[in-house]
């Protein structure tokens, strides 16, 4: 199976995880652990909790794609700079969803492009 197979295989088994875990009502760290007040927001708000799975899972799937030399590393730091602007939110519920959303949205752009790469690359749209 070729890598760029795998890789489609994995997004589609995400984006059924995304699914799955959204319904579990359950952030993607451990809730007992949550010691900023982003966190506890994120814990005791089950929409929250809800878009961190996501934002999670998508994270997985973003780095699983394919990538040049150095851009793992580049999406390593994205993601760190992403959560130190989560923690600036604090415990405000509205900057914590336009934070997900946000970061969401860019997840969707990246996976979708890397997709429609794909596609074209194996002659099937």
């Amino acid at each position: 199976m070729t890598s760029l197979r795998r890789t489609a295989i994995t997004i589609a088994s995400c984006g059924f995880a995304v699914l799955i875990g959204s319904a579990a009502h359950a952030a993607s760290f451990d809730c007992a652990k949550a010691s900023t007040p982003d966190e506890i927001a994120i814990c005791a708000n089950p929409q929250l909790s809800n878009l961190d799975v996501q934002m999670a899972t998508l994270y997985s799937v973003r780095m699983q794609l394919p990538m040049l030399m150095g851009a793992r590393g580049a999406a390593q730091d994205e993601q760190r700079t992403w959560l130190a602007t989560r923690t600036q939110c604090g415990a405000n519920v509205a900057c914590l969803q336009a934070a997900y959303a946000s970061r969401i949205q860019q997840f969707n752009q990246t996976i979708t492009a890397a997709m429609q790469d794909y596609c074209v690359k194996v002659g099937i749209c």
